[in-house]
């Protein structure tokens, strides 16, 4: 585990070890595929345990995916000590790691962080810079949104770092793009 000062916050994280399945690919002979062509984008997406999160992941390999991308996935936990939680997410990213691979042929990068999911979203895309932040909607109905704030919608007003992609559930239609 480390400790990251970033600005004025501090915060936990703990890098996820993925299994490698991109070959190493020898650089390009020819001058013009350079830059984002030839390096790829940086795709953030924040993904949870729950259908929406694998919804949203599932939209970004198809939509939003080229190759050369890589995909950085965030999990925000309360406690990145929790080994238990842990586990289940390094379980949860590795297989998401090979669909990502399987489907797209894009790299994965995953990691788990502690703290407020919102925030801790925002800074992820403020480090990576990212092409795009894609994440699912909780599935919480309009009423209790208002009363209680979403993650989505935290990200919406305060992520500066790049376009905040927010895929709605399966029942619920395409994705919006802020």
């Amino acid at each position: 585990m480390e400790t990251v000062m970033e600005d004025v916050e501090e915060y936990n994280y703990r890098e996820v070890k993925l299994p490698s399945l991109i070959p190493l690919v020898p650089e390009p002979e020819l001058e013009r595929e350079t830059g984002e062509r030839r390096r790829g984008r940086d795709i953030v997406i924040a993904i949870d345990h729950g259908p929406n999160s694998k919804h949203a992941f599932d939209w970004a390999l198809i939509h939003l995916c080229r190759l050369a991308d890589t995909i950085h996935l965030v999990h925000v936990v309360s406690d990145v000590k929790n080994q238990i939680v842990y586990d289940l997410t390094q379980g949860l990213m590795e297989k998401l790691a090979v669909e990502a691979f399987e489907v797209a042929m894009v790299k994965t990068v995953a990691r788990i962080v502690q703290g407020e999911p919102g925030k801790v979203i925002c800074n992820e895309a403020e480090r990576t810079k990212p092409a795009a932040v894609v994440l699912g909607t909780r599935g919480r109905s309009l009423f209790q949104s208002v009363l209680q704030g979403s993650v989505g919608e935290y990200c919406f007003h305060h992520c500066k770092a790049a376009p905040v992609v927010i895929v709605p559930g399966k029942d619920l239609g395409d994705a919006s793009i802020v």
